[in-house]
């Protein structure tokens, strides 16, 4: 809030606001999306290679989409995650939990904890790989629940623990 005179007066302690959460992602989570996205890519070059050979008269129109995409795909596979790596962000304060995440259309939310209706967490087969977990705190919000993908799963557990406790503690009935 700004006075009259410009100047900007001191919020009220747990008072909520947009900012950036502090809070990286794991650093296996590149490694995770980078092997996510190759299999996405990978996928249909090797589907289209394998009918381009076992084809032959089809041969050029299966193989050409197939470098197409291989072409188009790589550096995705190569840049993306470690862009997504310095997007990525979470937090969780006693008041509120705090996420910054998406690619080209970025997504800045804040969930109080008053809101807060259930904690999950869930490790997909490469998550487990890889040793992570993603949390989800559905919230009593039209926007959904809240998802903090890329935790290492110790982290991700603690993080769930934690908000359930907070949660069960704050005043609110989350609707």
């Amino acid at each position: 809030m700004t006075t009259a005179t410009g100047s900007t007066r001191d919020r009220p302690p747990g008072e909520l606001r947009l900012r950036p959460p502090r809070h990286p992602v794991d650093p296996r989570a590149v490694a995770w999306w980078r092997t996510t996205l190759a299999l996405l890519v990978g996928t249909p070059v090797v589907v289209l290679a394998v009918l381009g050979a076992l084809i032959p008269p089809a041969r050029f129109w299966l193989l050409l989409p197939a470098a197409v995409v291989l072409v188009a795909g790589l550096p995705l596979v190569l840049a993306l995650p470690r862009w997504w790596y310095r997007l990525h962000r979470w937090e969780v304060t006693d008041v509120a939990v705090y996420t910054r995440s998406g690619y080209f259309w970025q997504e800045w939310r804040v969930a109080p904890m008053s809101r807060i209706q259930t904690v999950d967490t869930e490790r997909g087969p490469l998550e487990q790989r890889f040793g992570l977990a993603t949390v989800t705190v559905t919230t009593a919000s039209a926007k959904g629940a809240l998802k903090i993908e890329g935790l290492g799963h110790e982290v991700a557990a603690e993080l769930a623990e934690r908000l359930t406790a907070t949660t069960q503690a704050t005043p609110g009935d989350a609707t």
